[in-house]
């Protein structure tokens, strides 16, 4: 589930799906999508890529629900989709570097992979920690973490503690920096 650009590395997933055997689901539609059809098609490999094209808003909790694992090959400074998996109960196999670090836990909610290369993708979609069984309820509690209302408690819990220094600062009885 992205936008079909060259720097989200959709063809890192569909490479190495192809590598490994599995059956990959590309949701999304972008200026990569002729390229990755054509790549998907003319490569070799055991597995089998599905191209569904733009999905709608209410459409997407179904491919999340249904899929077995979400993979996340781009780096991103943060990256909401591997969080909608894990939402979703589903865990993510991802590039281990950018803001996925933050909401992928290995062995909670997903795994990682260290290289941006097929074969670290088709190992990664293969290995035997991917093939484990997964707590489907812990990754969804996980993921209740980043919530909107902890962002709007935590915000506001910030904003007046700030705003409770800038006061004493201003009323002289502040001790400190």
């Amino acid at each position: 589930m992205s936008a079909l650009v060259a720097y989200k590395r959709i063809d890192l997933a569909v490479l190495g799906a192809l590598k490994a055997g599995g059956t990959l689901v590309v949701v999304g539609k972008g200026p990569e999508l002729e390229r990755l059809k054509a790549l998907a098609a003319s490569s070799p490999g055991k597995g089998e890529i599905h191209f569904a094209g733009a999905v709608s808003d209410a459409d997407l909790p179904a491919y999340y629900a249904h899929c077995r694992s979400f993979v996340f090959p781009g780096l991103e400074d943060f990256g909401i989709t591997p969080l909608e998996a894990t939402a979703s109960g589903r865990p993510v196999v991802a590039f281990g570097e950018g803001g996925v670090v933050d909401t992928v836990v290995p062995g909670l909610n997903g795994l990682f992979f260290n290289e941006q290369t097929v074969d670290a993708v088709a190992d990664a979609l293969s290995s035997a920690d991917l093939n484990a069984a997964w707590d489907s309820e812990a990754m969804i509690e996980h993921a209740r973490g980043f919530s909107r209302e902890r962002y709007r408690r935590e915000m506001d819990r910030e904003v007046r503690q700030a705003w409770r220094h800038h006061q004493a600062k201003l009323s002289g009885d502040f001790v400190g920096d």
